[in-house]
């Protein structure tokens, strides 16, 4: 099998990379940039361009079986300033991609939606595939435009597609800058003996999956037939003022936190309910909330030594 994974330097594509090359696939990855915290791959076959570089993009698609989609230009919170740029960049950009996959006769695609945006404040918890969406931030409005369309594409042309709702990933060589992900921003800011800021009273709950297990899922979502929308999380919902108690715990270190006013985009309670990506896939998230922040923060402090 031949993979294209767009985005594959990146935090999330790198690791889906490692396990697709342990199974002994071949692939092929679509990003603007090298990756950050890790050299090139011997064995990968690297193609360096913008997502909005047709030809370039076009060229990548050739002779490929299955194409894992986790390009983004934004994130929830920057999503906001500019809407007209989320839907160039990430919309529009994503209806050339499905457009070009029938060109090449590319079959199958997996993409990365968002299971803690396109829901907005849920109605139940844990929340199933079949909720209404309601996103409060154009990220996900965008998220569920680009599901749509993939379901147009499936009807149109056949088009196979998993779409993988996933809530918050964690876990080594994400960035910590402060623009995404709690754990690996929080955990920055005390290896640098800096106060953490909260937006909010830190009773906002959201389910924290690590890094290795939505990209066994990942995997098993492109080698396995059959279109449909999943839900990718651990199923378990913390608190920030867990996460918090957790990082002190594992850093052995006091926490400074600094509260500030919450954000009107914050969805207040986000679990997702993974029932079925247990049955569809056989598969289930091994390493829970404590094991994952300690893997996090011992690779921290390797690459900050």
């Amino acid at each position: 099998m031949r993979v294209l994974v767009l985005g594959g330097n990146g935090f999330i594509g790198s690791h889906v990379v490692d396990h697709l090359l342990a199974k002994g696939v071949k692939v092929r990855i679509f990003d603007r940039s090298k990756a950050r915290y890790r050299s090139s791959l011997n064995n990968v076959d690297y193609r360096l361009a913008p997502f909005d570089d047709v030809p370039a993009l076009a060229e990548s698609l050739e002779g490929i079986d299955v194409v894992y989609h986790f390009v983004s230009t934004t994130v929830p919170s920057t999503s906001n300033l500019d809407p007209i740029s989320d839907i160039g960049g990430n919309l529009v950009g994503t209806v050339r991609l499905l457009q070009l996959m029938v060109q090449k006769r590319v079959r199958r695609i997996v993409f990365l939606s968002s299971g803690g945006t396109v829901y907005g404040i849920p109605d139940v918890v844990p929340i199933p595939e079949s909720h209404p969406l309601r996103p409060v931030c154009s990220y996900g409005v965008v998220k569920i435009a680009i599901e749509n369309y993939l379901h147009m594409f499936g009807h149109l042309h056949g088009l196979e597609y998993v779409i993988l709702r996933a809530s918050n990933p964690y876990g080594e060589r994400q960035g910590h800058k402060g623009v995404q992900g709690v754990i690996g921003t929080f955990a920055a800011k005390v290896l640098a003996g800096e106060p953490i800021e909260v937006w909010g009273d830190g009773s906002i709950v959201r389910d924290f999956i690590y890094i290795g297990d939505l990209a066994d899922l990942c995997v098993r979502a492109g080698c396995t037939g059959g279109s449909g929308i999943v839900n990718a999380g651990s199923g378990i919902g913390y608190s920030i003022k867990d996460v918090i108690n957790v990082l002190s715990k594992v850093s052995s270190r006091d926490v400074q936190v600094c509260y500030r006013e919450g954000r009107p985009f914050d969805v207040p309670r986000v679990v997702l309910d993974i029932t079925k990506a247990r049955e569809w896939f056989d598969w289930e998230p091994r390493i829970d909330l404590n094991a994952g922040i300690g893997q996090t923060w011992q690779w921290l402090e390797k690459i900050t030594q």
